[in-house]
This record gives structure tokens, sequence and C-alpha cells, in this order.
């Protein structure tokens, strides 16, 4: 049976899974080496040896793809290093992952793998891997995940203009992309000679690739900056809407295979490659909307539902003789989400709302009013303001172009901030042969 890689088992951080609980330099063992220091958390050597063993795992196949075991290891160290600056960030910021979160976290993974937690623990002790370690790392992964989430919540903003924009350049294709890139960082405020370096840089690397004498994932593993780099600098599928315009202009004239750049970016110099293009657009479906006003008289321990059916046909009754339906609402409806706006609901789908509302709404004509009707909330009558045929996919594709722009956007940020973070870090390296040349001792 071929050993389970971390690949197979997260998807995710691909060294993640060797990283042991914390550590405090007073409770190491003497016979324990440290690899780095990192603030107030340690990376033990045997972390460094059980990560940099399973990245050579995943390129088992390809060995000439990884750079030489020096280099591997101060690729590998920088992602410790980042890891553990996260997760403190993250322990600082007040999240904490529960046990059942873990729990339920390392299931899926069995899951995932078609076994049960029970053989998943038999399956990592045959590797020789520690079960506790294994729900240490998941509990490492996920507090990372809150913690971009919540970068992205505080930090990341989409407007509608930019929306608006996204939408009016679609050309109806719906190409995306699968991209892979070498990143050579620059930091904020870059000097003179750290973007001339940069650039010679880069250019020895685009080099290499042109010559034959290093394909693009190589060099990626071997000189890019960015966090993909371990996975050949493969960024995945990505539309229009997640590329800048810059580049995304720039790929309509490339064939798969070919490689642009050098690029000069917000994160400093890229070679970007095109490794596959597809076609993502969906044949759209026509969608009834309906406007609509509600009243809601709802069904509680005090109002049992005699009193409110009694109370929403004397309401429907006023309406009947005339009286105004938004009035009536603003005045009585429970709904206090709609009543100041006299019981408007906006455009939905006939759907949107249940069943019974569905059927309510599409029973009446527009200007119509419904007999009472009742919902897990209580009794409605509902007005049909008006109706439209819509493109199908309308109702959702805004959302979806908002989606796609802030992920495009969380990733240049949080990049930038792990940047930030890593430089505001107090970083003391052990292990001359893993760390970079102007940090080892």
């Amino acid at each position: 049976m071929k050993p389970m890689t971390l690949r197979l088992l997260l998807g995710g951080l691909l060294v993640a899974f060797t990283v042991a609980a914390p550590v405090s330099a007073q409770n190491l063992q003497p016979i324990e080496r440290i690899a780095a220091v990192v603030d107030e958390e340690v990376i033990l050597q045997s972390e460094l040896d059980r990560a940099v063993a399973n990245v050579t795992a995943q390129y088992a196949d390809q060995p000439g793809q990884l750079p030489p075991r020096d280099v591997l290891e101060r690729q590998v160290l920088e992602r410790l290093v980042l890891l553990k600056l996260q997760v403190a960030r993250a322990a600082g910021g007040g999240i904490k992952i529960t046990d059942a979160q873990v729990d339920n976290a390392v299931a899926a993974v069995a899951q995932q793998n078609n076994t049960s937690v029970e053989a998943l623990r038999e399956r990592l002790a045959s590797e020789g891997l520690s079960f506790n370690e294994f729900r240490n790392s998941i509990r490492d992964e996920i507090a990372v995940q809150r913690l971009r989430q919540n970068f992205g919540q505080s930090r990341i903003q989409v407007s509608e203009a930019e929306v608006d924009a996204a939408l009016a350049a679609e050309t109806g294709s719906a190409v995306q992309y699968r991209l892979a890139h070498v990143l050579v960082g620059l930091p904020e405020g870059a000097s003179a000679e750290q973007i001339s370096t940069a650039e010679k840089k880069i250019a020895g690397v685009k080099t290499l690739i042109d010559n034959g004498e290093m394909d693009f994932n190589a060099a990626a593993v071997r000189y890019s900056d960015s966090p993909n780099a371990l996975e050949g600098g493969d960024v995945g599928w990505r539309s229009n809407d997640e590329i800048p315009a810059a580049f995304s202009e720039m790929l309509k004239g490339l064939a798969p295979g070919q490689i642009v750049g050098p690029l000069r970016g917000p994160s400093g110099y890229q070679l970007l490659k095109l490794v596959e293009v597809r076609d993502g657009s969906q044949t759209p479906q026509k969608l009834t909307e309906y406007n609509a006003r509600h009243i809601l008289v709802r069904v509680t321990e005090v109002q049992d539902a005699t009193a409110a059916k009694a109370k929403i046909d004397t309401l429907r009754a006023r309406i009947a003789g005339g009286a105004d339906f938004a009035t009536i609402a603003s005045e009585s409806s429970e709904d206090a989400n709609s009543r100041t706006q006299g019981g408007d609901l906006g455009w939905f789908d006939a759907n949107a709302f249940g069943p019974a509302f569905g059927g309510a709404v599409t029973g009446v004509s527009d200007g119509g009013v419904s007999e009472p009707f009742r919902t897990e909330a209580g009794w409605h009558i509902v007005q049909r303001i008006g109706s439209r045929e819509t493109d199908g996919r309308s109702a959702t594709e805004r959302a979806q172009v908002r989606e796609t722009i802030g992920r495009r956007k969380l990733e240049d940020e949080y990049n930038r901030y792990l940047r930030e973070m890593r430089g505001e870090a107090y970083v003391n390296y052990r292990n001359a042969s893993a760390a970079p040349a102007s940090d080892a001792n």
C-alpha cells in the first residue's frame, strides 16, 4: 500500500502535518536539536526532518524537480516559520480551536480517504507518525484558516463599482485559466538595490527555463518566494475576475505551456505560466422573480395559532375594504425586517421563502392580495407588486463575481500580511545549513 501523503490527507499545507504541538524552550529535552527559534516558539530538527521527508515523498516519481537538500531545507524551514507565526497570531487574536472541531476535521480527513478514524490512526502508526501530532497539525491548520478568514472579513472589501466593472468586462465565454508562477518577492518600500537584485534573480531563473536547464515547476520549488513554491508554483484555476487586468490581457494571447515575464506586480517580480484553459460558461436559464409585500402575525406562546389567525383575518378584511397594504404592514406586521418598509421584500424568486410563500405569491396577479396562509413563522398575507423574467444566472452572478474579486484581493493582501509578520518576527536559525545566508549563525 502506498504511504499516505499530506496532500492526500489534507490537500492543503504540505508541511503542516509534520508540526508538533508548540514547545517552549524550557521544556525541551537536551537531546533534541533546535532548527530555529521563532519568537517564543521553537522548531525542532526532528520536525524539519519529517517535513522535508514529506515533501520528498510528494516528488518520489519526479526527484529531479527537487532542489539540493540544503535549498529544500531552507524552503521547508521558512514555511514552518510562517506556520508558527500564523498559529501564534491566531492565538493572540483570541482564536481558539476546540477538541470537537479537531475531531470533526479528523473525521472528515478519514472520510475523504474512505476509511475510519481508527483505521487512519493505525495507518499513521504504521508509517511511524504520532496521532497526537497529526491532531495538533490539524488544529494548527484550522487556526490558520480562521486567521485568514478573519483577516478577509476585516480588511477585504469589494465595491459595487468593482462588481459592475467586472460584469461589464465579461465577454460571455467565461474562460478560466490554470496558472503557475515563480515569485521573487520584494518588501514594502524596497530599495533600489533590492529591486536590482530581484530583477537579476528573476531574469536568471527565466534564462534557466528558456535554455531547458530546469523546467518551470522545478524552478518554482527552488527559487520562488511564494507560499505555494513547494507545489511547483501551482496557482490553480482562475477566472478573469481573479486575475489582475494587466495579466489577463497577456494570457489571452498565450497557448498552454507558454510563459510570460518577468512581470512586476504588487508582491515582486513574477514569471507566469499558462498551464491549461477551459470554458467555465453555463447556459443561462430564464427565471421569474417577484416583488411583493407581506404582513406576518407570529404564532408564539403568548399568541396561539387561533389568535394569530383571527388577527390576520381582520387585517385581510381591512385591506379588502380599501385600506392601504403598506400602511397596515407598517402598523401591524410582526416581521421586524420588512415592517419599516411597509412589508416590502424586494425582488426574489418563488422558492426564496419556502413553498407556502411561493405558492401564495404565484397564485395572485400583479397588484393582487393573497388569502391568509400559514408558515413556520406564523400567518401571512401577501400583496404581489410585480413580476419579471430574468437571466437565471443574474440572481447569483453578482455574488459570484464579488466572491472571486474578494478572493484575488485576499490572496494579495494576505501574502503582504505574511511578509509583514515575517519581517516583524524574531527568528534565530540554529541549523546553519537550512538558514538563509543572511541569517545563518
